[in-house]
């Protein structure tokens, strides 16, 4: 107890010891160009289901969890199934095809080099974003998978984060709700104008400025 007590009288007044840098990331659109890989696995699920699906469609809306958008092309009954089964074809059908977007291995490289951790929260299965994640060589601290907006929120919050980067309106609402600072990337289905909008702190075109903006931003908290 006594030492305790003596490092406590050690830290300045007025200069509470700062949180550790802690990032969390989207994937789908934000660290992960995934379009090729879920328009894949949703033509072979049209094919064995028999349920035309305008793909094209899909994904150029990507965010939302996969039920929500499955429920556009089945019954609400068979959405389950359905759900299931794309899960199954996943790892053979949407992985390869995928691409890390631009800045995406350099901005988590640009967290660890300020000692900092990176993680990544996003509305995928987690499982099959390990995938992803390994295949294109990007290593998060953590992945916490099957959160949605507000959901999101609660992960973020408890694992201490201060900023959240996402693609989608529903990442700002995620941001908003753990207290941390929503920057956001024009890379996905949103354009600035509805980030701004919806409440995003910070609109990049991609992730490439991302390392200099996180390293001016934890230059403001040191000083």
């Amino acid at each position: 107890m006594a030492s305790t007590d003596q490092n406590s009288s050690q830290q300045p007044l007025g200069h509470p010891r700062r949180r550790p840098l802690t990032v969390g990331f989207d994937l789908d659109m934000t660290l992960v160009d995934s379009r090729p890989g879920i328009a894949a696995a949703f033509r072979v699920l049209s094919a064995e289901t028999g349920v035309p699906i305008d793909v094209d469609l899909v994904v150029n809306r990507l965010g939302p969890p996969l039920e929500t958008e499955l429920a556009h092309w089945f019954p609400a009954d068979r959405v389950p199934a359905a759900a299931a089964r794309y899960r199954e074809l996943y790892p053979d059908h949407a992985i390869a095809p995928c691409t890390a977007l631009p800045g995406a291995r350099e901005s988590v490289a640009a967290v660890r080099a300020l000692g900092g951790r990176a993680i990544v929260v996003t509305a995928k299965f987690a499982t099959h974003a390990k995938l992803h994640l390994a295949h294109l060589g990007i290593e998060p601290d953590t992945v916490d998978g099957w959160l949605w907006a507000e959901a999101k929120g609660e992960a973020l919050r408890e694992h201490g984060a201060q900023v959240y980067v996402g693609d989608h309106t529903g990442d700002v609402r995620g941001a908003r709700v753990a207290g941390a600072l929503s920057v956001a990337v024009t890379t996905g289905p949103c354009d600035a104008a509805e980030l701004r909008t919806a409440g995003a702190d910070v609109v990049l075109e991609d992730l490439t400025g991302f390392p200099a903006w996180l390293a001016a931003f934890e230059a403001d908290r040191a000083a």
